[in-house]
């Protein structure tokens, strides 16, 4: 199907199905085609799947989220750890 740019504006609903149904939309400017509208490929992102890394991840110390103590921000400093 060939349509003009001021056509596909007013029929922007009917072209996209359309174009779901399975049609090619050629849009054309002053008789000379300019795009395709055409139906994209299925999303095929894989969905996430959770608790894929169970077991893999160690953590070394279980109290790493805890506020530092002030002897230890201390030692952080005197480090030169900023």
């Amino acid at each position: 199907m060939r349509i003009s740019v001021a056509d596909a504006k007013n029929r922007f609903a009917e072209l996209l199905k359309a174009v779901e149904a399975g049609e090619t939309v050629t849009i054309c400017r002053r008789g000379v085609p300019i795009v395709d509208l055409i139906r994209t490929a299925a999303n095929e992102k894989p969905k996430p799947k959770f608790g894929t890394l169970r077991g893999k991840i160690q953590i070394h110390d279980p109290n790493w989220w805890k506020a530092m103590t002030d002897e230890e921000v201390e030692s952080f400093l005197e480090k030169g750890y900023y």
